[in-house]
């Protein structure tokens, strides 16, 4: 099991923010790809063919949470909710 923190040190790594187009807009994860919550399911394809870890987050955990579960019950192994945008900054430092 990795922790987020090397997860992201990895440059594969693939980080997503499912929050609302508005909140990516205010403030993001420099490189972050916002993907929101509700188009997760549709975008399983898109999730796969990345073939690296996947780490999501939100403002508080709650939605990366349930897109990590979506994921994880579309056969896909390497995603990991990584939380809140404040907990990704940290993470980061």
């Amino acid at each position: 099991m990795h922790t987020i923190k090397e997860l992201l040190k990895n440059k594969s790594t693939v980080v997503v923010d499912v929050r609302n187009s508005w909140e990516y807009e205010m403030d993001h994860i420099t490189g972050a790809k916002n993907i929101l919550l509700e188009e997760i399911s549709g975008n399983i394809d898109l999730f796969k063919s990345f073939n690296n870890p996947v780490v999501l987050y939100c403002r508080s955990g709650n939605r990366s949470g349930m897109a990590t579960s979506i994921l994880k019950q579309n056969g896909l192994t390497e995603v990991y909710n990584g939380g809140g945008l404040d907990d990704m900054k940290t993470f980061l430092n």
